[in-house]
């Protein structure tokens, strides 16, 4: 179990200060184009990476009709329904044995014996998800474009409330009687 003794000024795990309170996203403008940049980056490589790795499995796999393929020529050996069925047969069985061994391979390195540990100890480490009840914004909109009005003022209104407005004070004077 990870502990810590935080002092005023010390840096907390996830990268901001307890001192001034704000987020690295609320420090760094450029946070979410880092972030959305590298996320970006990771999916382009992981697709190129895929998309590489199945075109070299299929050369080796079958050479001749690879060539074919490559080539566009007359004779087709399969039609593109039966391909497209065969792909998204083997897309599928990929796809679930890849996210099926990287859940348990999570589980087992997590060191729970159950499910009912697991949960806990995830909802310890993850953030918590707080609940809106009663909702404390607009769930209901007329059309996409009443959605993107509101969307865009959003996240000004709760600013606008959190800056504090200055306030007239009028000045008391004693009243001098003769």
């Amino acid at each position: 179990m990870n502990t810590e003794v935080k002092t005023e000024g010390q840096s907390s795990t996830n990268g901001g200060s307890i001192a001034d309170g704000m987020t690295q996203a609320e420090r760094d403008p450029n946070y979410a184009f880092k972030a959305s940049a590298f996320l970006a980056g990771i999916a382009g490589f992981s697709a190129l990476f895929g998309f590489g790795a199945t075109l070299s499995y299929a050369k080796k796999k079958d050479p001749v009709f690879f060539d074919k393929g490559v080539v566009m020529g007359p004779t087709i050996a399969e039609s593109g329904a039966g391909l497209a069925v065969r792909a998204l047969g083997w897309g599928t069985l990929y796809a679930v044995g890849g996210c099926g061994l990287l859940f348990v391979s999570i589980w087992k390195l997590s060191g729970c014996s159950n499910l009912h540990e697991f949960r806990m100890k995830m909802g310890d480490k993850l953030p918590k998800i707080r609940k809106n009840d009663p909702p404390q914004s607009r769930t209901e909109f007329e059309g996409l474009s009443d959605l993107m009005g509101y969307l865009e003022t959003w996240g000004s209104e709760k600013k606008n409330k959190s800056v504090s407005q200055p306030i007239a004070v009028e000045a008391k004077t004693p009243s001098n009687q003769n």
